[in-house]
């Protein structure tokens, strides 16, 4: 599996959420901050972002925006409209109105609470990933397919729209790595570096082996020093940080999704002893590895 996908299925945890939404003008809609990241597709018309800072973002048909970590923000159809209504769960899909008519396809992940990664805890509060013609067609074409199975089920919906809507995460981070492609730096710059991506997926490939900086420089073709100085450039910590990072952080998904007993948790991360192992997982999420596995997240509910 490659690194993003693997980051991605290592921080996720329960079900997606969407829906279609159509409103006619005028209309406004506060969506409170949800346990996870979210998403709108406007398939219809054109709405406002207002964010808590900042300037407002005007949207159109087309257009994509995702809030990595959920924050709370308000949609509205012109500048000055009024809040009429609050996200909640079991609400109207369409409200008519005698303005211009707007229809977006609205969604939110839960992501782990204590499982976070720095690729997406790097990432700014609100992407805008703006419709243009010949850009990113594989988000362009995962909307598509998402917005027609949900404005007409049929034989298959339940699965295919959770399958989609994990298609499309993958696809509104990539559309926004590639759109960052020619900064050096973040983790942009870590997918752009031959050698980094080396290291990583070198990492994530056998977290339970005991990785060197001369190793991972072998793998990756360049020299220890070089390979430390672009990684901690791109990925923010040195290598040998970011490993106990991903073991830690593979390590709190086995232990919330397989029944391994804790010993053999410990080996597949890379620790001989169940005692350092419990003690580094300790350090990292303030919890030992059992009591951490009996206090399973609650099921979010995330109001779309």
């Amino acid at each position: 599996m490659d690194i993003l996908s693997e980051t991605v299925a290592a921080i996720r945890t329960g079900n997606p959420a969407s829906g279609l939404f159509i409103r006619h003008a005028p209309w406004g809609r506060r969506y409170p901050k949800v346990p996870g990241a979210g998403f709108h597709v406007v398939l219809q018309g054109s709405c406002w972002l207002l964010p808590p800072d900042g300037e407002p973002v005007a949207l159109g048909a087309g257009d994509v925006l995702f809030m990595p970590r959920g924050d709370n923000h308000d949609l509205v159809d012109a500048l000055g409209a009024p809040i009429t209504e609050v996200a909640l769960p079991g609400e109207p899909r369409e409200i008519a109105g005698p303005g211009a008519r707007t229809a977006l396809v609205c969604g939110a992940y839960e992501l782990g609470r204590h499982r976070s990664h720095p690729l997406l805890d790097d990432l700014p509060e609100f992407i805008h990933l703006p419709a243009r013609p010949g850009r990113h067609p594989a988000l362009r074409s995962a909307v598509d397919l998402l917005a027609a199975e949900i404005a007409e089920p049929g034989p298959g919906t339940d699965a295919a729209v959770p399958a989609l809507l994990d298609t499309l995460l993958l696809f509104m981070l990539r559309a926004w790595f590639d759109e960052q492609s020619t900064t050096p730096t973040g983790w942009a710059g870590a997918f752009g570096d031959p050698a980094v991506s080396d290291a990583l997926r070198a990492i994530h490939a056998a977290p339970e082996r005991a990785w060197t900086v001369p190793e991972l420089s072998a793998v990756a073709g360049v020299s220890r020093a070089t390979l430390a100085r672009r990684f901690l450039a791109t990925v923010g910590e040195p290598p040998l940080s970011y490993l106990t990072r991903w073991r830690m952080l593979t390590a709190a998904r086995l232990l919330r999704e397989t029944g391994t007993p804790l010993a053999g948790v410990a080996r597949k991360v890379g620790y001989r002893s169940e005692f350092a192992f419990a003690k580094a997982f300790k350090r990292q999420y303030g919890s030992a590895p059992g009591r951490y596995r009996r206090a399973a997240d609650e099921p979010a509910v995330l109001a779309v």
